[in-house]
């Protein structure tokens, strides 16, 4: 779309043509799907489907992340005018389809019933050719998704963005919480760990179960360039996650989480490793764990919405036109 043509948008996020261009329409008025992208149901010819998850319920703490796809999408509205920075020119809102596939819808008091929906909605849009980027909602939500994606790949590189492992113990896997998904997820084999890797990390945890870490003072400390090589020797070309608990931001950051911790990420430091990730075979990802309702600035929201713009970026960015 030209800065001509914005004069005649109408919502793009639903009558648009074209399903690929950057966007005009004005941040403050309109549909807000993310990005401005189309919403849809039907992925024929599309290359990435971002969706949300509204979903609260699994947190230890605070509550309010059933708010942060809304908010993110809100935050998206103020990126489609401009390719992202620091990739070298790609531009994958022109040279690729991406869709907002909306939010899983589900009976918010029929909890158990969640990941069972959830699994079955990251499914039905692989099964129709097309990766996802998920907004969160809490950070149990990646456990069901995880399942989604093994079924397809087998177990899979997870590269998780935290200030907490999330690998307390809890063998009760009917059992729904945001702080034993990865435990659960490495116990039912749905990813592998002498492939992963966690980074940010500033909390204890008795036993990382093989899980390599990278804790919050040694990506300070050593930098991250560092990091990234570190990252990219776990991972290799296989099939990867990449989960990004919003916490693994400082607090100063990205103050709007359930359970902020301090001595976290910067956000220029986040930004330059998943820009520095570029070529790893991620095949999925997700932002979670954005609650609007403690952060009256919008700030959170921002990052979550950055942060999903580059999981959008790395999974298009083998793909991109050489």
């Amino acid at each position: 779309m030209t800065l001509d043509k914005a004069k005649e948008a109408v919502d793009t996020a639903f009558t648009a043509t074209d399903r690929r261009g950057l966007a005009y329409e004005n941040a403050f008025g309109g549909a807000t799907s993310f990005l401005r992208r189309t919403y849809t149901k039907d992925l024929t010819g599309y290359d990435l489907a971002v969706t949300g998850v509204p979903f609260d319920q699994a947190v230890t703490h605070r509550p309010g992340t059933r708010f942060g796809p809304r908010a993110i999408r809100e935050a998206s509205t103020l990126q489609p005018y401009d390719p992202p920075y620091g990739w070298d020119g790609f531009d994958p809102l022109s040279e690729f389809a991406i869709a907002d596939y909306g939010d899983m819808a589900f009976d918010y008091a029929d909890v158990p019933g969640v990941p069972g929906l959830l699994q079955a909605h990251i499914a039905g849009i692989l099964g129709q050719g097309c990766g996802t980027v998920t907004l969160g909602g809490d950070h149990f939500i990646t456990l069901p998704i995880l399942r989604a994606y093994a079924e397809k790949y087998g177990p899979l590189s997870v590269v998780q963005f935290d200030a907490h492992s999330d690998l307390w113990p809890d063998d009760d896997m009917g059992r729904i919480d945001h702080g034993t998904f990865m435990y659960k997820a490495v116990k039912l084999g749905l990813v592998d760990v002498t492939r992963s890797v966690q980074i940010g990390i500033r909390t204890e945890c008795d036993d990382y179960l093989g899980m390599p870490y990278i804790d919050a003072r040694t990506c300070h400390e050593k930098g991250t360039g560092w990091v990234t090589e570190q990252i990219k020797g776990y991972v290799g070309d296989h099939p990867t996650y990449v989960t990004f608990d919003i916490d693994a931001l400082d607090p100063a950051f990205a103050p709007g989480t359930g359970t902020p911790v301090w001595g976290g990420l910067a956000s220029w430091q986040a930004a330059a490793m998943l820009r520095d990730l570029a070529g790893i075979n991620m095949v999925g990802a997700d932002v979670t764990e954005v609650s609007p309702p403690y952060d009256t600035t919008g700030a959170t929201a921002i990052a979550g919405a950055h942060v999903a713009m580059e999981l959008c970026c790395l999974a298009l960015w083998n793909k991109r036109k050489k």
